[in-house]
């Protein structure tokens, strides 16, 4: 993370990671331990705890046991296809094809990780005063940070373990499984009592870019609201997002994942990454920890199957996971969308026009295009240590092209079709795509809209879900309403926490 190296040591004397809502924290090796109770008392000693919530959510969407959110997210949906071979990362492999099991290492990986997270936010809602400004807000942020944790795992799993203090003794550690409906109250309790101490984006220093602003939560707020169908509520604080005046979009679209456009002004959140390291084969913390980001070079195309040695593109061949689908490039061709289409995705033809060789088009999970959004760029790594291991690439978890569409939506459901029109037509019109008119079929217009705006960010699939069209849009690729709406709650945690068990498991697992 793009933070300075002396909060990261400040950080790893201080605070204790835990594993999950079970025992299973005390097989989790600490990575350091409050030193005294007179720790957290500065500026300084919170401002590396909080560093220290980023730098565990750093490690969750991106780490060398390859257990990434961002691709366990974005798996499910119809324009991701797991890539590689077929026997290659069969976790991957396996939720891409609906063939999940309970003790799906990717899943369990992820599902521990976020409550890494959540465990060092508790910490610093614990034992911070709060009793200044400055103590105040970041008290504020670790809130919103739990929050941001607490989405991701509602919507990826629906009611789980609400650990909001930190247990204490064995006996604490296990919790019973909390309704959705809990988490969300909770998501909402946290961003609501966070939004008034958080500061604008703008009020950040440029180092400080990295952290949860006002405005990214309530944008969260607004999901959390969205996601429950309470679309007045959602409705609001998309405004209160929009009227900020703190973010546009990106006039051009491809830009929007360039290094330059890096907390730019159509982000407002993601998780950084740097080459600072110039890590090597030798060096490299395989097990996690790292500082790149080495998703991007797992998820490039693959050297077996595109032959970039002659191609004009400045492109360096990955590791192959996360193909594109034949949908997603069809949808693009089907919208005249040459714009985003042309900074999402590559077809075959377009690709050899480049110089490019289609070395096997029977390759597994090749559908005719190659992706290039987050595609290894050789302008986001460095020629100091290794390149495919010093990528920089950072992934947008939230921005304002999406903050834009969940308005639309919102309104629309809201009865409000002028402004969810006025909304939706922004991003067209950076597409350079005729206006919606309140003659179409705006939903329908929504969810194309958020078909190609957002492809390969993870919400495709959770979309789906939520509008109760998986079935109809994912039913050919072996998705079943009864089962797959949801992950399973990971098998070890069913074993080890003695508030649940197999009646506690998500339907159809």
């Amino acid at each position: 993370m793009k933070f300075s190296k002396r909060y990261k040591i400040i950080f790893v004397i201080s605070l204790a990671f835990m594993g999950s809502c079970s025992k299973d924290f005390l097989d989790v090796p600490p990575t350091g331990r409050l030193t005294s109770e007179s720790y957290l008392k500065t500026n300084e000693e919170v401002k590396a705890a909080i560093v220290g919530v980023y730098n565990s959510m750093q490690t969750n969407f991106s780490n060398g046991s390859w257990t990434s959110e961002f691709f366990v997210k974005n798996l499910p949906g119809d324009d991701c296809l797991a890539g590689s071979s077929e026997g290659d990362q069969p976790g991957y492999q396996n939720i891409d094809d609906f063939a999940i099991q309970t003790d799906n290492a990717k899943i369990l990986g992820v599902w521990t990780n976020i409550y890494k997270s959540i465990s060092s936010a508790n910490t610093i809602i614990d034992k911070v005063p709060g009793d200044t400004p400055a103590m105040k807000s970041m008290v504020a942020e670790a809130k919103a940070l739990r929050a941001f944790n607490y989405l991701e795992l509602v919507i990826m799993f629906g009611g789980v373990p609400l650990m909001t203090t930190n247990p204490t003794d064995e006996a604490q550690y296990s919790l019973p499984r909390s309704t959705a409906e809990e988490v969300y109250a909770q998501i909402e309790k946290d961003l609501t009592e966070a939004i008034p101490d958080l500061p604008l984006k703008s009020e950040y220093s440029e180092a400080d870019r990295y952290r949860m602003s006002k405005g990214a939560a309530q944008a969260f707020l607004g999901k959390a609201y969205l996601y429950q169908k309470k679309y007045s509520d959602a409705a609001a604080q998309f405004a209160a997002v929009i009227s900020s005046n703190e973010y546009a979009l990106e006039p051009n679209f491809a830009d929007v994942w360039s290094k330059s456009t890096e907390f730019g002004q159509e982000s407002l959140f993601e998780i950084s990454y740097t080459s600072k390291e110039s890590y090597d084969w030798g060096n490299f913390p395989w097990g996690g920890g790292n500082e790149s980001n080495i998703e991007v070079q797992l998820q490039g195309p693959r050297g077996d199957l595109f032959d970039l040695s002659n191609s004009s593109l400045n492109i360096l061949n990955g590791w192959g996971f996360n193909m594109p689908s034949a949908k997603i490039g069809k949808a693009f061709e089907d919208a005249h969308d040459s714009i985003r289409g042309a900074a999402t995705v590559m077809s075959a033809a377009d690709f050899e026009a480049t110089g490019g060789v289609i070395k096997d088009p029977n390759a597994h999970d090749y559908g005719g295009y190659m992706r290039m959004k987050y595609v290894t760029r050789a302008s986001q790594t460095s020629s100091q240590g290794i390149p495919e291991l010093n990528y920089t690439t950072n992934w947008r978890l939230m921005r304002y092209a999406d903050v834009l569409l969940m308005a639309a939506e919102a309104y629309h459901f809201s009865d409000n079709d002028a402004q969810a029109l006025v909304e939706l037509n922004k991003v067209r019109e950076r597409a350079k795509l005729d206006d919606i008119k309140a003659s179409d079929d705006i939903f329908a217009a929504i969810v194309k809209e958020r078909q190609l705006e957002l492809a390969f960010e993870g919400s495709r699939f959770w979309d789906l879900v939520r509008w109760g069209m998986a079935d109809q849009e994912l039913g050919s690729l072996g998705y079943k309403s009864a089962t797959n709406g949801l992950f399973p709650i990971p098998q070890n945690e069913i074993i080890a926490n003695k508030a649940m068990d197999k009646s506690n498991q998500n339907p159809g697992y």
